[in-house]
């Protein structure tokens, strides 16, 4: 079976133009960052999946953490700790000292504003969930979620991460600006 190899193609101003692009012809300033603009743009767009394993993996996965953020608001330690791995559990010991934790230090899970779920990702050999929180004092954080899948195929929250946003207010307006994910992060298709 021959295989077939395209020529390179250049994008230009007006559009795809087939050949290699002449030595000493600079490319133009910002044409990649605008093309990967538009390839982020579209992806936003068309938003997640319909269906598909991948779909119902990272909904089982927001399940989890919004039963964990709905404890953690209603002070139910118990059923906030139970949403924690196995090795969480160990390092806190009690339903009431890993909520006492969370109140003190992890108040933008303890006690969001709003919760707006980004990207389920993967790293470092975990599923990682992105959220975009707005702490009590309307500071947006990303919170990230390792996650790890128990025996009996359901999913606890492996770790708490927070990350700094963009330091502004998250607002209702939908041009909130999201950073981008931290390098180590890969996203995976929704």
């Amino acid at each position: 079976m021959p295989s077939f190899m395209p020529p390179p193609c250049v994008l230009t101003a007006n559009g795809v133009k087939n050949g290699p692009r002449r030595p000493g012809k600079p490319r133009k300033p910002g044409t990649l960052r605008r093309l990967g603009a538009i390839v982020v743009a579209a992806l936003l767009m068309a938003g997640p999946a319909s269906g598909g394993p991948e779909h119902e993996l990272r909904r089982n996965i927001i399940a989890v953490i919004k039963s964990q953020i709905a404890a953690f608001q209603r002070n139910d330690g118990d059923m906030a700790f139970s949403y924690a791995s196995p090795d969480v559990q160990s390092q806190f010991g009690t339903a009431d000292a890993f909520l006492a934790r969370f109140a003190a230090a992890y108040k933008p899970v303890y006690r969001p504003k709003s919760v707006i779920f980004l990207n389920l990702a993967f790293s470092r050999g975990r599923l990682v969930q992105r959220v975009l929180l707005q702490g009590p004092d309307g500071i947006a954080v990303i919170a990230l979620f390792p996650m790890m899948q128990m025996n009996d195929g359901s999913w606890r929250v492996d770790g708490y991460v927070l990350v700094p946003a963009t330091g502004k207010s998250v607002s209702t307006e939908p041009d909130v600006p999201v950073p981008p994910e931290p390098p180590e992060i890969a996203a995976l298709a929704d």
